[in-house]
């Protein structure tokens, strides 16, 4: 099943990165790749 996910969905996920949550833990938790993560980062980040 393929989750979509809104552009202040993203950036709250980042900045919750930022505040010290790891990268796995989040992709976890959102069923996502960490290059998911990463892209979602260098786009809105």
């Amino acid at each position: 099943m393929k989750k979509r996910y809104t552009e202040e969905q993203i950036i709250k996920v980042i900045k919750e990165h930022e505040a010290g949550a790891s990268v796995a833990d989040i992709c976890r938790r959102l069923g996502i790749s960490t290059g998911t993560f990463y892209n979602w980062r260098s786009f809105w980040g």
